[in-house]
C-alpha cells in the first residue's frame, strides 16, 4: 500500500468498514472517549444525521479496501456556533503516518471552506496523541487549550486538547448566512 488513496464522499455501504477502524480506536486507543464501539445500526445513524444535516463525510480507499474517513459535525448545538464544526479523522491500525489523515483533514478543510464555515474546531483525546496534534499543527491548527484528566479511560486519566484553524475569511469578516 504505497500508493495515495482514493478520496470520496462515503456511502451506507461504508458504514461496516467505517465501523471496524473506528471500533479498533474505541477499545484500543483514546481517540475517542466512548468505552464500547456503537452498533452498526447506531454507526449508521449517526452518518445519516451528519449527511443529512449537510455535513461532509468523507472515505479513503486504497486498493478496494477503506483505510480511513473523516467527517465534521456542527461543534456545539446552540445558534451562534453554527459557523463553526468539529472534525473527526480516523486511519486504519497499521496504517498511520502514511498521508492518509492528511489527505482526508485537507479535503475535510476545503469541503467546510467551500460550505461557508468560519472555523473548525479539533478535540483531540489524551494530549499524548503526538500523531493527531502533529497532524492538525502541519494543516495550520493552533492549540488553543488543554482541559486536563476529563475523561477516565483504560485505568487513567485522560485530557482533552483543543485546537483551532480558521477556515476562509475566518473572523475577519461577518459570514454572509
Amino acid at each position: 500500500m504505497n500508493d495515495l488513496p482514493v478520496l470520496r464522499d462515503a456511502v451506507e455501504a461504508d458504514i461496516p468498514a467505517i465501523l471496524e477502524i473506528y471500533a479498533h480506536h474505541v477499545l484500543h486507543g483514546l481517540a475517542s472517549f466512548e468505552e464500547q464501539p456503537p452498533d452498526t445500526a447506531e454507526m449508521l445513524r449517526r452518518f445519516q444525521a451528519l449527511r443529512q444535516g449537510g455535513f461532509p463525510y468523507l472515505a479513503a480507499e486504497l486498493g478496494g479496501q477503506l483505510v480511513g474517513y473523516a467527517y465534521a459535525g456542527q461543534y456545539r448545538p446552540r445558534p451562534a456556533y453554527r459557523h463553526s464544526v468539529e472534525d473527526s479523522v480516523y486511519v486504519r491500525t497499521g496504517l498511520a503516518g502514511r498521508g492518509i489523515g492528511r489527505l482526508l483533514l485537507a479535503a475535510l478543510l476545503e469541503r467546510c471552506t467551500a460550505l461557508g464555515f468560519r472555523q473548525m474546531i479539533a478535540i483531540i483525546g489524551d494530549s499524548g496523541n503526538a500523531g493527531s496534534i502533529g497532524l492538525h499543527e502541519a494543516m495550520g491548527f493552533r492549540r488553543v487549550g488543554t482541559i486536563q484528566s476529563v475523561g477516565f479511560k483504560q485505568g487513567r486519566w485522560v485530557d482533552s486538547v483543543l485546537m483551532q484553524r480558521a477556515l476562509g475569511d475566518g473572523d475577519a469578516s461577518l459570514p454572509s448566512r
